[in-house]
Protein backbone atom coordinates (compact mmCIF):
# COMPACT_ATOMS: atom_id res chain seq x y z
CA UNK A 1 0.00 0.00 0.00
CA UNK A 2 1.04 3.43 -1.02
CA UNK A 3 0.04 6.60 0.41
CA UNK A 4 0.96 10.32 -1.22
CA UNK A 5 -0.08 13.33 0.84
CA UNK A 6 -1.67 16.14 -1.70
CA UNK A 7 1.98 17.91 -1.97
CA UNK A 8 3.73 14.73 -2.76
CA UNK A 9 1.28 12.81 -5.28
CA UNK A 10 3.49 11.46 -8.07
CA UNK A 11 6.23 9.11 -6.54
CA UNK A 12 9.54 9.61 -6.86
CA UNK A 13 11.42 6.88 -9.32
CA UNK A 14 14.67 4.64 -8.81
CA UNK A 15 17.32 6.11 -11.38
CA UNK A 16 18.24 1.92 -11.63
CA UNK A 17 15.06 1.40 -12.30
CA UNK A 18 13.51 0.32 -15.73
CA UNK A 19 13.23 2.48 -18.25
CA UNK A 20 9.38 2.05 -18.53
CA UNK A 21 9.09 3.43 -14.76
CA UNK A 22 11.53 6.19 -15.18
CA UNK A 23 9.70 7.63 -18.15
CA UNK A 24 6.23 7.42 -16.78
CA UNK A 25 4.74 10.54 -17.43
CA UNK A 26 4.69 13.29 -15.13
CA UNK A 27 1.61 15.59 -16.74
CA UNK A 28 -1.00 16.04 -18.95
CA UNK A 29 1.93 17.41 -21.37
CA UNK A 30 3.76 14.35 -21.00
CA UNK A 31 1.50 11.84 -21.36
CA UNK A 32 0.93 10.13 -24.93
CA UNK A 33 -2.37 8.88 -26.55
CA UNK A 34 -5.96 8.54 -25.32
CA UNK A 35 -6.80 11.44 -27.28
CA UNK A 36 -10.97 10.37 -27.24
CA UNK A 37 -10.52 10.65 -23.19
CA UNK A 38 -7.69 13.48 -23.34
CA UNK A 39 -8.33 15.85 -25.83
CA UNK A 40 -10.05 19.03 -25.88
CA UNK A 41 -13.10 19.14 -24.56
CA UNK A 42 -13.68 15.25 -24.08
CA UNK A 43 -14.49 13.80 -20.90
CA UNK A 44 -11.90 12.45 -18.82
CA UNK A 45 -10.19 16.19 -19.39
CA UNK A 46 -13.28 17.90 -18.34
CA UNK A 47 -12.78 16.01 -15.44
CA UNK A 48 -9.45 16.83 -14.92
CA UNK A 49 -9.36 20.54 -15.42
CA UNK A 50 -12.96 21.07 -13.90
CA UNK A 51 -12.00 19.02 -10.62
CA UNK A 52 -15.37 17.27 -10.86
CA UNK A 53 -13.72 14.47 -10.09
CA UNK A 54 -16.06 10.97 -9.71
CA UNK A 55 -15.31 7.13 -9.30
CA UNK A 56 -13.89 5.74 -12.85
CA UNK A 57 -12.73 2.33 -13.71
CA UNK A 58 -10.03 2.11 -16.23
CA UNK A 59 -10.08 -0.69 -18.70
CA UNK A 60 -7.57 -1.50 -21.35
CA UNK A 61 -4.48 -3.35 -22.38
CA UNK A 62 -1.26 -3.07 -20.80
CA UNK A 63 0.82 -0.51 -21.16
CA UNK A 64 -1.85 2.20 -22.56
CA UNK A 65 -1.35 4.57 -19.29
CA UNK A 66 -3.50 3.62 -16.78
CA UNK A 67 -1.70 4.11 -13.68
CA UNK A 68 0.14 7.09 -14.88
CA UNK A 69 -3.32 8.42 -15.47
CA UNK A 70 -4.35 7.32 -11.84
CA UNK A 71 -1.27 9.68 -10.87
CA UNK A 72 -1.84 12.49 -13.26
CA UNK A 73 -4.77 13.02 -11.89
CA UNK A 74 -4.03 13.16 -7.89
CA UNK A 75 -1.31 15.19 -9.14
CA UNK A 76 -3.85 18.00 -10.76
CA UNK A 77 -6.27 18.08 -8.35
CA UNK A 78 -3.97 17.65 -5.57
CA UNK A 79 -6.38 14.93 -3.15
CA UNK A 80 -5.46 12.85 -0.73
CA UNK A 81 -3.99 9.39 -2.95
CA UNK A 82 -3.58 6.25 -1.77
CA UNK A 83 -2.43 3.41 -4.05
CA UNK A 84 -3.22 -0.11 -3.77
CA UNK A 85 -2.50 -3.74 -6.07
CA UNK A 86 -5.24 -5.92 -5.77
CA UNK A 87 -2.35 -8.49 -6.69
CA UNK A 88 -0.44 -8.07 -3.16
CA UNK A 89 -3.69 -6.77 -0.83
CA UNK A 90 -6.05 -8.01 0.63
CA UNK A 91 -9.50 -6.76 3.00
CA UNK A 92 -7.60 -5.88 5.67
CA UNK A 93 -5.07 -3.43 3.52
CA UNK A 94 -8.59 -2.22 2.23
CA UNK A 95 -10.18 -1.65 5.52
CA UNK A 96 -7.09 0.12 6.70
CA UNK A 97 -7.46 2.44 3.36
CA UNK A 98 -11.40 3.17 4.10
CA UNK A 99 -10.59 3.99 7.52
CA UNK A 100 -7.94 6.32 6.85
CA UNK A 101 -10.24 7.63 3.90
CA UNK A 102 -13.10 8.17 6.65
CA UNK A 103 -11.02 9.60 8.97
CA UNK A 104 -9.20 12.18 6.63
CA UNK A 105 -12.40 13.55 5.13
CA UNK A 106 -13.94 13.79 9.37
CA UNK A 107 -10.84 15.71 9.75
CA UNK A 108 -9.78 17.46 6.64
CA UNK A 109 -13.30 17.78 4.84
CA UNK A 110 -11.99 16.08 1.52
CA UNK A 111 -12.39 12.54 -0.02
CA UNK A 112 -9.03 10.02 -0.83
CA UNK A 113 -8.57 9.11 -4.22
CA UNK A 114 -7.86 5.25 -4.16
CA UNK A 115 -6.30 3.97 -6.76
CA UNK A 116 -6.82 0.47 -6.80
CA UNK A 117 -4.31 -1.47 -9.54
CA UNK A 118 -6.17 -5.28 -11.55
CA UNK A 119 -9.18 -4.48 -9.19
CA UNK A 120 -10.90 -7.17 -11.47
CA UNK A 121 -8.56 -9.67 -8.89
CA UNK A 122 -10.32 -8.72 -6.16
CA UNK A 123 -13.39 -11.11 -5.23
CA UNK A 124 -16.87 -10.34 -4.91
CA UNK A 125 -16.27 -9.70 -1.19
CA UNK A 126 -13.71 -7.33 -1.31
CA UNK A 127 -15.52 -4.95 -4.09
CA UNK A 128 -18.32 -5.06 -2.04
CA UNK A 129 -16.27 -3.66 0.81
CA UNK A 130 -16.15 -0.49 -1.47
CA UNK A 131 -20.04 0.25 -1.73
CA UNK A 132 -21.09 2.34 1.19
CA UNK A 133 -17.74 4.57 1.30
CA UNK A 134 -18.39 5.42 -2.41
CA UNK A 135 -21.63 6.07 -1.77
CA UNK A 136 -21.10 8.51 1.67
CA UNK A 137 -18.45 10.33 -0.47
CA UNK A 138 -15.63 8.83 1.58
CA UNK A 139 -13.32 7.46 -1.40
CA UNK A 140 -13.36 8.57 -5.21
CA UNK A 141 -12.14 4.66 -6.28
CA UNK A 142 -9.90 4.58 -9.60
CA UNK A 143 -10.08 1.23 -10.95
CA UNK A 144 -7.85 -0.31 -13.88
CA UNK A 145 -8.22 -3.54 -15.46
CA UNK A 146 -7.14 -5.22 -18.30
CA UNK A 147 -10.31 -7.70 -18.03
CA UNK A 148 -13.78 -7.09 -19.16
CA UNK A 149 -15.56 -5.11 -15.77
CA UNK A 150 -19.02 -6.25 -17.20
CA UNK A 151 -17.64 -9.94 -15.78
CA UNK A 152 -14.74 -9.15 -13.67
CA UNK A 153 -16.61 -6.07 -11.93
CA UNK A 154 -19.65 -6.68 -9.64
CA UNK A 155 -22.81 -5.02 -11.03
CA UNK A 156 -23.72 -2.77 -8.04
CA UNK A 157 -19.49 -1.21 -7.75
CA UNK A 158 -20.17 -0.80 -11.51
CA UNK A 159 -23.64 1.24 -11.37
CA UNK A 160 -21.26 3.52 -8.83
CA UNK A 161 -18.40 4.38 -11.39
CA UNK A 162 -17.98 5.31 -14.94
CA UNK A 163 -16.48 2.99 -17.28
CA UNK A 164 -13.69 4.36 -19.33
CA UNK A 165 -12.29 2.65 -22.38
CA UNK A 166 -8.66 2.77 -23.06
CA UNK A 167 -7.28 1.93 -26.62
CA UNK A 168 -4.00 0.42 -27.57
CA UNK A 169 -1.15 2.79 -28.87
CA UNK A 170 -0.58 3.42 -32.18
CA UNK A 171 2.95 2.98 -33.75
CA UNK A 172 2.82 6.94 -33.79
CA UNK A 173 2.25 7.24 -30.13
CA UNK A 174 5.18 4.93 -29.67
CA UNK A 175 7.50 6.07 -31.94
CA UNK A 176 7.04 9.65 -29.81
CA UNK A 177 7.72 7.68 -26.77
CA UNK A 178 10.55 5.51 -27.26
CA UNK A 179 11.93 8.99 -29.45
CA UNK A 180 12.01 10.83 -26.40
CA UNK A 181 13.27 8.07 -24.27
CA UNK A 182 16.75 7.95 -26.28
CA UNK A 183 16.93 11.96 -26.19
CA UNK A 184 16.11 12.69 -22.48
CA UNK A 185 19.16 12.88 -20.34
CA UNK A 186 17.39 13.36 -17.30
CA UNK A 187 15.45 10.09 -17.22
CA UNK A 188 16.01 8.07 -20.35
CA UNK A 189 18.78 7.33 -22.39
CA UNK A 190 20.21 10.13 -23.69
CA UNK A 191 23.46 10.41 -21.46
CA UNK A 192 24.27 7.07 -23.25
CA UNK A 193 24.00 8.96 -26.88
CA UNK A 194 21.75 6.25 -28.55
CA UNK A 195 20.71 6.32 -31.84
CA UNK A 196 18.31 4.41 -33.53
CA UNK A 197 17.76 3.02 -37.20
CA UNK A 198 14.16 3.82 -38.08
CA UNK A 199 14.00 0.16 -38.81
CA UNK A 200 15.11 -1.24 -35.43
CA UNK A 201 12.28 1.13 -33.73
CA UNK A 202 9.49 -0.28 -36.05
CA UNK A 203 10.30 -3.84 -34.96
CA UNK A 204 10.11 -2.53 -31.50
CA UNK A 205 6.75 -0.60 -32.38
CA UNK A 206 5.68 -3.93 -33.93
CA UNK A 207 6.61 -6.44 -31.46
CA UNK A 208 5.38 -4.50 -28.25
CA UNK A 209 1.16 -4.14 -29.49
CA UNK A 210 0.61 -0.99 -28.28
CA UNK A 211 2.47 -1.50 -24.86
CA UNK A 212 4.60 1.15 -24.06
CA UNK A 213 5.98 -0.62 -21.12
CA UNK A 214 6.88 -3.37 -23.32
CA UNK A 215 8.43 -0.79 -26.15
CA UNK A 216 10.30 1.00 -23.39
CA UNK A 217 11.88 -1.98 -21.38
CA UNK A 218 13.27 -3.65 -25.19
CA UNK A 219 14.19 -0.56 -26.05
CA UNK A 220 16.16 0.13 -23.20
CA UNK A 221 17.80 -3.68 -23.31
CA UNK A 222 18.48 -3.17 -27.39
CA UNK A 223 20.46 -0.16 -26.16
CA UNK A 224 22.92 -1.44 -23.53
CA UNK A 225 23.80 -4.71 -25.60
CA UNK A 226 24.40 -1.90 -28.26
CA UNK A 227 28.57 -1.11 -27.24
CA UNK A 228 29.74 2.46 -27.88
CA UNK A 229 31.51 2.82 -31.63
CA UNK A 230 34.90 4.90 -30.90
CA UNK A 231 34.66 5.30 -34.66
CA UNK A 232 31.57 7.16 -33.99
CA UNK A 233 32.66 9.03 -31.08
CA UNK A 234 31.47 6.97 -28.52
CA UNK A 235 27.86 6.60 -29.85
CA UNK A 236 25.87 3.65 -29.61
CA UNK A 237 23.89 2.37 -32.75
CA UNK A 238 20.76 0.28 -32.19
CA UNK A 239 20.19 -1.71 -34.91
CA UNK A 240 17.71 -4.51 -35.69
CA UNK A 241 20.51 -6.85 -34.78
CA UNK A 242 20.39 -5.65 -31.56
CA UNK A 243 16.83 -5.35 -31.19
CA UNK A 244 16.90 -9.15 -32.74
CA UNK A 245 19.44 -10.20 -29.68
CA UNK A 246 17.19 -8.69 -26.99
CA UNK A 247 14.19 -9.78 -27.55
CA UNK A 248 15.62 -13.41 -28.68
CA UNK A 249 13.81 -13.28 -31.75
CA UNK A 250 14.27 -13.50 -35.37
CA UNK A 251 13.04 -10.23 -36.97
CA UNK A 252 10.83 -11.30 -40.04
CA UNK A 253 10.53 -9.47 -42.99
CA UNK A 254 7.33 -7.98 -43.00
CA UNK A 255 6.09 -4.35 -43.55
CA UNK A 256 1.97 -4.24 -42.39
CA UNK A 257 0.98 -0.99 -45.23
CA UNK A 258 3.46 -2.42 -48.31
CA UNK A 259 3.69 -5.28 -50.19
CA UNK A 260 4.90 -8.01 -48.18
CA UNK A 261 1.65 -7.11 -45.78
CA UNK A 262 -0.76 -7.96 -49.14
CA UNK A 263 1.54 -10.80 -50.29
CA UNK A 264 0.99 -12.55 -47.13
CA UNK A 265 -2.79 -12.04 -46.60
CA UNK A 266 -3.19 -12.88 -50.03
CA UNK A 267 -1.35 -16.44 -49.39
CA UNK A 268 -3.59 -17.24 -46.52
CA UNK A 269 -6.54 -16.07 -48.48
CA UNK A 270 -6.08 -18.46 -51.00
CA UNK A 271 -4.44 -21.22 -49.41
CA UNK A 272 -8.05 -21.08 -47.67
CA UNK A 273 -9.86 -21.04 -50.61
CA UNK A 274 -7.67 -23.97 -51.89
CA UNK A 275 -8.62 -26.03 -49.04
CA UNK A 276 -5.20 -26.55 -47.56
CA UNK A 277 -5.13 -26.35 -44.17
CA UNK A 278 -1.31 -26.79 -43.62
CA UNK A 279 -0.46 -23.45 -45.86
CA UNK A 280 -3.42 -21.60 -43.84
CA UNK A 281 -1.61 -22.44 -40.83
CA UNK A 282 1.89 -21.52 -42.19
CA UNK A 283 0.58 -18.57 -43.85
CA UNK A 284 -1.37 -17.53 -40.13
CA UNK A 285 1.31 -17.92 -38.42
CA UNK A 286 4.07 -15.88 -40.86
CA UNK A 287 1.37 -12.93 -40.15
CA UNK A 288 1.38 -13.32 -36.46
CA UNK A 289 5.20 -13.86 -36.18
CA UNK A 290 5.95 -10.76 -37.55
CA UNK A 291 3.54 -8.57 -35.73
CA UNK A 292 0.45 -8.28 -37.57
CA UNK A 293 -2.44 -7.12 -35.78
CA UNK A 294 -4.43 -10.60 -34.99
CA UNK A 295 -7.71 -8.71 -35.09
CA UNK A 296 -6.84 -7.67 -38.47
CA UNK A 297 -6.60 -11.58 -39.08
CA UNK A 298 -9.71 -11.79 -37.81
CA UNK A 299 -11.69 -9.51 -39.75
CA UNK A 300 -10.70 -10.97 -42.99
CA UNK A 301 -11.34 -14.29 -41.31
CA UNK A 302 -14.86 -13.74 -40.55
CA UNK A 303 -14.76 -12.06 -44.27
CA UNK A 304 -13.88 -14.78 -45.96
CA UNK A 305 -15.91 -17.64 -43.89
CA UNK A 306 -19.04 -15.66 -45.66
CA UNK A 307 -17.35 -14.77 -49.19
CA UNK A 308 -15.69 -18.40 -49.74
CA UNK A 309 -18.04 -20.97 -47.68
CA UNK A 310 -21.13 -19.03 -46.92
CA UNK A 311 -24.05 -21.50 -46.42
CA UNK A 312 -22.11 -24.56 -47.84
CA UNK A 313 -21.15 -24.35 -43.66
CA UNK A 314 -22.73 -22.12 -41.68
CA UNK A 315 -21.42 -23.36 -38.78
CA UNK A 316 -17.81 -20.85 -40.56
CA UNK A 317 -18.83 -17.45 -39.47
CA UNK A 318 -19.94 -18.45 -36.05
CA UNK A 319 -16.42 -20.32 -35.48
CA UNK A 320 -14.74 -16.90 -36.79
CA UNK A 321 -17.05 -14.50 -34.58
CA UNK A 322 -16.18 -16.59 -31.77
CA UNK A 323 -12.34 -16.43 -32.35
CA UNK A 324 -12.36 -12.76 -32.80
CA UNK A 325 -14.25 -12.57 -29.46
CA UNK A 326 -11.73 -14.81 -27.71
CA UNK A 327 -8.80 -13.20 -29.13
CA UNK A 328 -10.33 -9.93 -27.70
CA UNK A 329 -11.22 -11.69 -24.24
CA UNK A 330 -8.10 -13.72 -23.20
CA UNK A 331 -5.47 -10.99 -25.39
CA UNK A 332 -1.66 -11.53 -26.71
CA UNK A 333 -0.28 -14.35 -27.43
CA UNK A 334 -3.00 -17.02 -25.59
CA UNK A 335 -5.80 -15.73 -27.77
CA UNK A 336 -3.93 -16.62 -31.13
CA UNK A 337 -4.62 -20.00 -30.44
CA UNK A 338 -8.30 -19.29 -31.50
CA UNK A 339 -7.47 -17.83 -34.72
CA UNK A 340 -5.51 -21.29 -35.68
CA UNK A 341 -8.79 -23.05 -34.72
CA UNK A 342 -10.40 -20.62 -36.99
CA UNK A 343 -8.03 -20.90 -39.64
CA UNK A 344 -7.91 -24.66 -40.13
CA UNK A 345 -11.44 -24.98 -39.40
CA UNK A 346 -12.29 -22.80 -42.80
CA UNK A 347 -9.53 -24.46 -44.26
CA UNK A 348 -11.15 -27.70 -44.16
CA UNK A 349 -14.54 -26.77 -44.28
CA UNK A 350 -16.88 -27.10 -47.95
CA UNK A 351 -16.43 -23.98 -50.06
CA UNK A 352 -18.97 -21.80 -52.10
CA UNK A 353 -18.80 -18.57 -53.05
CA UNK A 354 -22.83 -18.32 -54.09
CA UNK A 355 -23.69 -16.13 -51.44
CA UNK A 356 -20.84 -13.57 -52.83
CA UNK A 357 -22.18 -14.54 -55.96
CA UNK A 358 -25.69 -13.81 -55.36
CA UNK A 359 -25.23 -10.52 -53.39
CA UNK A 360 -22.93 -9.07 -56.73
CA UNK A 361 -26.05 -10.13 -59.06
CA UNK A 362 -28.61 -8.36 -56.43
CA UNK A 363 -26.44 -4.83 -56.25
CA UNK A 364 -25.70 -4.60 -59.90
CA UNK A 365 -29.46 -5.48 -60.55
CA UNK A 366 -30.40 -2.27 -58.14
CA UNK A 367 -27.72 -0.16 -59.97
CA UNK A 368 -29.44 -0.70 -62.84
CA UNK A 369 -33.28 -0.46 -62.17
CA UNK A 370 -32.51 1.96 -59.14
CA UNK A 371 -35.75 1.86 -56.29
CA UNK A 372 -38.31 0.31 -57.99
CA UNK A 373 -41.65 0.57 -55.92
CA UNK A 374 -42.58 -2.14 -52.92
CA UNK A 375 -45.63 -4.60 -54.20
CA UNK A 376 -48.63 -2.82 -52.55
CA UNK A 377 -49.58 -6.49 -50.68
CA UNK A 378 -45.90 -6.60 -48.67
CA UNK A 379 -46.39 -2.48 -48.01
CA UNK A 380 -46.82 -2.13 -44.19
CA UNK A 381 -50.02 -0.76 -42.90
CA UNK A 382 -50.21 0.94 -39.50
CA UNK A 383 -52.73 3.54 -40.36
CA UNK A 384 -56.54 3.57 -41.64
CA UNK A 385 -55.32 5.67 -44.70
CA UNK A 386 -53.09 3.51 -45.94
CA UNK A 387 -55.37 0.56 -45.80
CA UNK A 388 -57.69 3.03 -47.44
CA UNK A 389 -54.69 3.01 -50.48
CA UNK A 390 -54.57 -0.74 -50.51
CA UNK A 391 -51.60 -1.24 -48.81
CA UNK A 392 -50.91 -3.99 -47.41
CA UNK A 393 -54.26 -6.21 -49.00
CA UNK A 394 -53.72 -9.44 -50.47
CA UNK A 395 -50.75 -10.24 -48.25
CA UNK A 396 -50.89 -14.00 -47.70
CA UNK A 397 -49.53 -14.58 -44.22
CA UNK A 398 -47.52 -17.74 -44.77
CA UNK A 399 -48.06 -19.25 -41.52
CA UNK A 400 -51.72 -19.70 -41.92
CA UNK A 401 -51.15 -22.03 -44.99
CA UNK A 402 -49.78 -25.67 -44.99
CA UNK A 403 -45.82 -25.85 -45.07
CA UNK A 404 -46.01 -22.04 -44.33
CA UNK A 405 -45.17 -22.06 -47.88
CA UNK A 406 -47.46 -19.62 -50.64
CA UNK A 407 -47.70 -18.56 -54.14
CA UNK A 408 -46.72 -14.65 -53.61
CA UNK A 409 -44.56 -12.82 -55.05
CA UNK A 410 -42.05 -10.30 -53.17
CA UNK A 411 -40.05 -8.54 -55.64
CA UNK A 412 -41.35 -5.59 -57.67
CA UNK A 413 -43.25 -6.41 -60.45
CA UNK A 414 -40.77 -5.76 -63.19
CA UNK A 415 -38.41 -8.34 -61.42
CA UNK A 416 -40.95 -10.65 -60.64
CA UNK A 417 -39.46 -13.82 -61.33
CA UNK A 418 -36.03 -13.43 -60.92
CA UNK A 419 -33.14 -15.06 -59.12
CA UNK A 420 -29.99 -14.36 -57.76
CA UNK A 421 -29.23 -16.91 -55.44
CA UNK A 422 -28.38 -20.43 -56.61
CA UNK A 423 -26.93 -22.53 -53.92
CA UNK A 424 -24.47 -25.14 -54.77
CA UNK A 425 -24.55 -28.90 -54.44
CA UNK A 426 -21.32 -28.77 -51.63
CA UNK A 427 -22.30 -29.19 -47.78
CA UNK A 428 -25.28 -27.79 -45.95
CA UNK A 429 -25.66 -25.31 -49.38
CA UNK A 430 -27.16 -28.45 -50.85
CA UNK A 431 -29.85 -29.06 -48.60
CA UNK A 432 -30.96 -24.97 -48.74
CA UNK A 433 -30.77 -26.07 -52.72
CA UNK A 434 -33.44 -29.30 -52.17
CA UNK A 435 -35.77 -27.14 -49.89
CA UNK A 436 -35.88 -23.72 -52.54
CA UNK A 437 -36.34 -26.41 -55.36
CA UNK A 438 -39.04 -27.94 -53.30
CA UNK A 439 -40.57 -24.61 -52.45
CA UNK A 440 -40.73 -23.68 -55.98
CA UNK A 441 -42.55 -26.53 -56.72
CA UNK A 442 -45.16 -26.56 -54.37
CA UNK A 443 -45.68 -22.68 -55.64
CA UNK A 444 -46.51 -24.12 -59.31
CA UNK A 445 -48.44 -26.58 -57.69
CA UNK A 446 -50.26 -23.86 -55.44
CA UNK A 447 -50.61 -21.56 -58.70
CA UNK A 448 -52.28 -23.95 -60.67
CA UNK A 449 -54.00 -24.97 -58.12
CA UNK A 450 -55.65 -21.38 -58.37
CA UNK A 451 -55.52 -21.22 -61.96
CA UNK A 452 -58.13 -23.93 -62.23
CA UNK A 453 -60.62 -22.44 -59.81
Amino acid sequence: MELFPPDKQTPSYDPMSPLADRMRPRNMEEFVGQEHLLGAGKLLRRIIDGDELHSLIFWGPPGTGKTTLAFIIAEATKANFCALSAVVSGVKEVKQVIQEAAEYKKRIGKRTLLFVDEIHRFNKAQQDAFLPHIEKGAIILLGATTENPSFEVISPLLSRTKVLVLNPLTDAHLHKILNKALTDTARGLGSLQAEAASAALQYIVDYCQGDARIALNTLEMAVMMSPPQPDEKGKRILTIAAVEEALQKKVLLYDKSGEEHYNLISALHKSLRGSDPQAALYWLVRMLEAGEDPLYIARRLIRFASEDIGNADPQALLVCVAAKDAFHFIGHPEGELALVQATLYLASAPKSNALYTAYGKARQEIMKSGSLPVPLHIRNAPTKLMKELDYGKGYQYAHNYAEAIVDQECLPEKLAGGTFYFPTDRGFEKVIRERMEYIEKRRKELKAKETKK
